[in-house]
């Protein structure tokens, strides 16, 4: 297969995976973070806005150490068989999750907000446990988060270089994702890749935030019918 071409599918895989387990992990985050009125609320929050702030190479190299042979995380996962973590696919997963974890939590945090606590008292009176509560009131009803946290999740992950740099590196097949594509291009003068490379998630993004708004239009129109 062709090296950018290669590099493509693995961006595609990244972002997918790491998506996926993104919707997994922040739903439950941002619904506490929504409900919750305790005094550790905030630094939490801080916590998961972190990446927002922090330069990524600087995120990058501190997942490094936690997840090298001489981390606890590398030493963990050591000891499970599974070897250490750094320049290699599953890392790769692991920082992206990290990185973009606020650009899921926060768009359904936002929208679990907006629900606001009459639909939810009105489902407890009908004797709907939370569990149900969750499913088949705010789950439904925070469809827009929903939709813009996976489609952040997504385009901010294929976005990805520093973080992805400092853990993957630049391994064929293995961890060159675009972004780290087309710099080995401009490094070596190859312009005309990079522009190829460069002009596709130039395309890929506006794309990507036209889908957001229409969508997000259209189910704003459907909540309101």
């Amino acid at each position: 297969m062709d090296p950018d071409w290669q590099a493509v599918t693995l961006t595609v895989k990244l972002a997918t995976l790491t998506t996926l387990i993104l919707l997994v992990v922040g739903t439950p985050i941002a619904w506490w973070l929504a409900r919750s009125r305790h005094w550790i609320k905030r630094p939490i929050a801080s916590v998961v806005a972190l990446p927002l702030v922090l330069p990524p190479t600087v995120l990058g190299f501190y997942l490094l150490v936690l997840m090298g042979p001489n981390g606890p995380l590398g030493h963990a996962t050591t000891a499970l068989g599974l070897g250490t973590l750094p320049f290699t696919f599953a890392g790769l997963v692991a920082a992206s999750v990290c990185y973009s974890l606020p650009f899921v939590v926060q768009p359904l945090q936002n929208a679990f907000e907006s629900i606001g606590e009459r639909p939810l008292e009105v489902a407890a009176t009908l004797r709907a446990s939370p569990l149900d509560c969750f499913l088949t009131v705010a789950a439904p009803l925070a469809r827009p988060g929903f939709l813009t946290a996976a489609v952040l999740a997504f385009a901010h992950t294929v976005g990805e270089f520093g973080v992805v740099l400092m853990i993957g590196g630049s391994i064929p097949g293995e961890t060159k994702v675009l972004s780290i594509a087309i710099y080995d291009h401009v490094e070596t003068l190859e312009y005309g890749h990079a522009h190829w490379l460069a002009g596709g998630m130039l395309l890929f993004s506006f794309l990507v935030l036209l889908i957001l708004h229409q969508a997000n239009g259209r189910l704003d129109k459907w909540g309101r019918s």
